[in-house]
């Protein structure tokens, strides 16, 4: 089953709706006119239930096959939104909301399974029930966490979950999977360091939070170099060193650091939370200083099943001819971890070509991806309910 032809017909029709989409991102929850527009199409395309509004702006679309003998239900989700970049592409469909942009291709995820939905919707040519997700919130918000918790899996009785992102730097239409934890957990952590601000010029009746910080920006990349297992992976990075000062002679009195830690093991996890913490206020003692640490947890692990992975890639080398399944573990965090947690699943990257990175200003979603997309979504219905 390589690409469907009836996906490339649509591709003219589900360009149009990606670029759209492109040109009107939206943030976090405030995905209104995204999801007023999927729940419209979902609703033109003759899905069988349309849910909005669960995790708060999230939209759902059920569609039901030809038969339903098998009693399964399939979850394909989509994220919805935009990041805080100022675009600089210079494209015809640029954002038109400056300081939004869709720098990390969620305008196509939503596009390419629009288009998978239209076409189930369609042919219905199989047994069992799938349940089409568009997710908003997934750059920091937790949107899938949101629509867990209003009951997204149980509502619609979802027993598997499949998750699709694209991949600068991948050939085009190709696709790349592994068994296992895939995504980092994602963590951050604000710290105050306090001391005693005063004159630059009298440094001696001062303690000097820029020095005490910077120590402790030093002294926390010792975890990974001397606390963790070589053969682990483990990122600790402060991204942010902040003094009240504004003046070029005067030590200030706080110094704020921000950072992020990522993992991909519970065990790791708790032992750089527990050294962070420990080497920042051992550090600010030191020196006479003190220090307040927050700690936050923020996406688990995105760990794909064994069984819905090799499913999964099964039915991506049908549509491409082949699939790497041995992809690279990526420390980015992805919130489709909440969904994977509560039903078994499996998370598939599609490449998106010679492109710029995600997250940079320059990305822009490779239309050319959308038939081979669109095309594993559908055979993850056809191919895992194949019709009675």
């Amino acid at each position: 089953m390589p690409v469907k032809n009836r996906f490339a017909e649509m591709l003219p029709e589900i360009t149009e709706w990606r670029r759209d989409l492109h040109e009107n991102p939206e943030i976090l929850f405030e995905t209104h006119r995204t999801s007023a527009i999927v729940a419209d199409k979902l609703k033109e395309f003759g899905c069988d239930d349309i849910v909005t509004g669960l995790g708060r702006t999230g939209v759902v679309g059920v569609i039901h096959g030809k038969t339903n003998t098998s009693g399964k239900v399939i979850g394909l989700r989509a994220d919805m939104d935009a990041l805080p970049i100022l675009e600089a592409t210079g494209l015809d469909y640029a954002s038109k909301t400056p300081g939004a942009m869709h720098a990390c291709g969620h305008d196509g995820h939503t596009a390419m399974l629009l288009g998978a939905a239209k076409y189930l919707a369609e042919t219905r040519n199989f047994d069992g029930t799938a349940v089409v997700i568009f997710q908003p919130a997934e750059e920091g918000g937790g949107g899938g966490r949101e629509m867990c918790e209003d009951g997204l899996m149980d509502k619609f009785g979802i027993q598997e979950v499949y998750g699709m992102h694209n991949w600068p730097g991948k050939p085009v239409g190709s696709f790349g999977i592994r068994t296992g934890a895939f995504f980092a957990a994602a963590d951050q952590f604000h710290v105050t360091v306090t001391g005693k601000g005063g004159h630059a010029a009298k440094p001696q009746e001062t303690i000097d939070t820029t020095v005490v910080a910077s120590h402790i920006v030093l002294a926390l990349q010792t975890i990974v170099s001397r606390n963790l297992d070589p053969i682990k992976q483990l990122v600790v990075s402060v991204t942010s060193f902040e003094t009240e000062s504004k003046a070029h002679n005067v030590i200030p009195e706080t110094v704020t650091l921000k950072g992020t830690v990522r993992t991909l093991d519970h065990e790791v996890q708790d032992m750089a939370e527990a050294r962070l913490v420990d080497i920042i206020h051992r550090t600010a003692e030191v020196f006479g200083a003190k220090a307040e640490v927050s700690y936050e947890r923020g996406y688990p692990v995105m760990v794909n099943s064994d069984v819905q992975t090799d499913f999964a890639a099964e039915v991506a080398a049908s549509v491409a001819g082949d699939c790497d399944t041995d992809a690279p573990l990526v420390m980015g965090g992805e919130d489709f971890a909440f969904m994977a947690n509560e039903r078994p699943g499996a998370y598939i990257l599609v490449g998106n070509g010679d492109t710029a990175a995600v997250h940079h200003p320059l990305y822009n979603f490779n239309d050319d991806a959308i038939p081979a997309g669109c095309s594993w979504w559908a055979g993850i219905v056809e191919q895992r309910m194949p019709a009675a």
